[in-house]
């Protein structure tokens, strides 16, 4: 019989799900906007960054950001509405790559890093200082809110049938995580 995790553990494992989540969040909603036509992928409907593609840039544009904050490494665009890729075809690499950087260093961490304080400065110049771990729970839920976004646009394009699932719970079914807990 395996041992009994910890809280300590289940604190890690919290963050390391959410970020293999997001990748393959990620992995689906790029999957969908592949199907759409370039019309409907750069299309203004209204989104706070406008459309599908200039959502997406905007979701790698502030994880880039985050990125630099946390590990001092790393590109961080000084707007949040930079368009870093004119299409889907280059823009979806360098979300892959994204994400895997991002789960390497969330895979890197432990309890001690996850109450640390992280200092930094946002966008506009204003410093701030607060545990790494709610600066996670942003980036994961911000990253939700926007595919949130991103969802809807390609609902309204292609139907609802051709958005696919991103809950959290079917990511766990598919990975045995549900089991596990």
């Amino acid at each position: 019989m395996p041992p009994t995790p910890t809280a300590a553990d289940l604190f890690v494992a919290r963050y390391r799900q959410m970020a293999g989540y997001n990748g393959w969040a990620n992995r689906r909603l790029y999957g969908a906007a592949a199907g759409l036509a370039e019309d409907q992928y750069r299309a203004e409907r209204g989104a706070f960054f406008g459309s599908v593609h200039g959502t997406l840039n905007h979701l790698l544009v502030t994880d880039r950001i985050w990125m630099r904050r946390l590990t001092g490494a790393g590109e961080a665009p000084s707007r949040l509405d930079t368009i870093l890729f004119e299409t889907l075809a280059a823009l979806t690499p360098a979300r892959e790559a994204e994400d895997t950087r991002l789960l390497a260093f969330i895979m890197g961490l432990g309890e001690a890093d996850l109450v640390a304080p992280l200092a930094y400065a946002n966008t506009a110049g204003q410093l701030f200082e607060q545990p790494l771990a709610t600066v996670l729970d942003h980036l994961f839920n911000h990253q939700t809110h926007h595919r949130g976004q991103v969802h809807c646009l390609i609902s309204g394009f292609l139907g609802k049938g051709a958005a696919p699932s991103l809950d959290l719970i079917q990511y766990q079914r598919e990975t045995g995580l549900a089991a596990a807990a």
